[in-house]
């Protein structure tokens, strides 16, 4: 016997996005990537605000159970017995499925909903996650009074035992929640896709990104060439307008067809398979470095829950630098690595390694100075023993994305970014391939798996290589790409 298949609001929520790919889900299964790292550490950290939040509210009765008969068992009971609030109540009416974060009883037969989201903001897909609930629970044969979502206040800073009241922000979404109409119509449009023996056929859109980016997309999207319209820098709406006319590599733009400066160097690119270099622009930028180069990186955790006393909520909080010096130009250089070790705040040990690094002049070699300036500014404020000193090197910070993100020098093989981790390997022999930790936000899930989890020796001392190894690839890089830029200008 074949299981019901049931909607839920997971994945009502993937039909509202891309009809393949709810087709898929329920048809295919197996079709569909397993979550990334990235998306699993996001999923854990949504799970650790809603506990945080069941604490909110008075007299809770917790529902949730992995038994999903457990669940929709209790739930009845639950509501029948209105003790208090309910956590996870689930209910099944008909083919739909919906386990709202928090029922609040009002008064003698109604209820309000409360759903907990990890972001700061109400954003427009939340809207229609609770229109589902509700419509879910109307239908179930229960009074919905209002709707509420609670997020995160980004102006709380922690001081001591975290706050519930403080650390979130209840919003009524009541009559946004009210707007959405045409849920029952929808529901069953979604039906007719679940039960049909082929998948739709359906064109990439911007809504294989928005409001998330679709599991799918690597499939959807892996028949376009090399040097796509897609890889146009801020292609945006042209991308898809060329894309619709069938043009889909850079080369075949029509030569009427209205591009910006940086686009245009791209399409050279594109039909030449040679890099775009305007010395004289790479020239005055590395006129205006000073020796000693040293050439820095941070990696930082951003935590939805704040850590230590004085940090806010996705605060930047630094864990590691790594900095190769250059005294001179072309000449080899010293490397200076520093990677925390506890459970305790990081940044005053941190800055302190820094500061004793840095020597007094000299340029300081960043790639995204946003970032590194940012960081160094937040701890500056938390620290003020460091204000005066941080003060001074911030002059100093000299941004290496610079010639890059204005295509003083661009190769077709970066296809439109401008990124470090693009760049290196068109302008050197080295890149990224190979490393067990190759980008930042694997860097701060490892860092945070091995200091505030239980792991065993062995593997934190392999994770805490392999970061060292990785921020200071980022670092040798600067070094080569400059000392590449200057080889290009002779």
């Amino acid at each position: 016997m074949k299981k019901p298949k049931i909607l839920t609001k997971t994945k009502y929520m993937a039909g509202l996005q891309c009809p393949r790919l709810l087709w898929t889900i329920f048809n295919a299964p197996e079709k569909i990537p397993e979550k990334d790292a990235s998306s699993q550490y996001r999923m854990n950290q949504g799970i650790i605000i809603g506990e945080l939040a069941k604490k909110y509210f008075p007299s809770g009765i917790d529902l949730s159970s992995d038994d999903f008969k457990k669940n929709i068992e209790d739930t009845k009971k639950a509501l029948k017995e209105r003790k208090g609030n309910l956590f996870e109540a689930g209910v099944i009416t008909g083919n739909i499925y919906s386990r709202a974060d928090v029922l609040l009883p009002v008064g003698k037969d109604k209820w309000d909903i409360v759903e907990v989201k990890s972001s700061t903001e109400v954003k427009k897909e939340y809207i229609e996650d609770v229109a589902f609930q509700k419509f879910v629970y109307e239908q179930f044969g229960l009074k919905i009074r209002r709707c509420f979502l609670m997020h995160i206040n980004n102006q709380y800073v922690k001081d001591g035992e975290i706050e519930p009241k403080e650390l979130f922000v209840l919003s009524e979404i009541t009559e946004e929640v009210s707007d959405i109409k045409d849920i029952k119509k929808r529901v069953s449009d979604m039906f007719k896709i679940i039960q049909a023996k082929k998948k739709p056929e359906t064109c990439i859109g911007t809504y294989c990104e928005n409001p998330y980016t679709c599991s799918m997309m690597q499939d959807c999207w892996s028949n376009l060439p090399d040097e796509n319209v897609f890889d146009l820098y801020f292609g945006g709406k042209k991308s898809f307008e060329l894309y619709d006319r069938g043009i889909l590599e850079i080369k075949d733009i029509p030569k009427d067809f209205k591009l910006s400066a940086k686009q245009k160097i791209q399409f050279e690119c594109a039909e030449c398979g040679k890099p775009k270099v305007i010395k004289e622009k790479i020239k005055d930028f590395l006129d205006g470095l000073k020796y000693p180069l040293y050439c820095l990186d941070f990696e930082t955790i951003n935590p939805a829950l704040p850590k230590y006393d004085g940090m806010r909520p996705y605060q930047k909080i630094p864990f590691q630098f790594s900095l190769h010096i250059q005294e001179k130009k072309g000449a080899k250089t010293k490397h200076i690595s520093y990677l925390a070790d506890g459970i305790d705040d990081p940044r005053p040990k941190l800055m302190q390694e820094l500061k004793n690094s840095l020597g007094n002049k000299g340029s300081i070699i960043v790639y995204n100075q946003p970032f590194e300036m940012g960081v160094i500014k937040e701890c500056m404020e938390a620290f003020p023993e460091f204000k005066k000193w941080g003060e001074k090197i911030l002059g100093r910070i000299i941004d290496l994305l610079h010639p890059f993100r204005q295509f003083h020098f661009y190769h077709p093989s970066q296809k439109g970014s401008a990124s470090i981790k693009a760049v290196l390997p068109a302008i050197t022999d080295l890149n990224y391939k190979g490393l067990d930790i190759a980008e930042g936000g694997t860097a701060s899930m490892e860092y945070e798996r091995i200091t505030y989890e239980e792991v065993d020796k062995k593997e934190k001392e392999r994770v805490r290589k392999q970061l060292e190894k990785y921020c200071g690839l980022d670092t040798l890089a600067e070094v080569r790409i400059i000392d590449k830029l200057w080889e290009i200008i002779k």
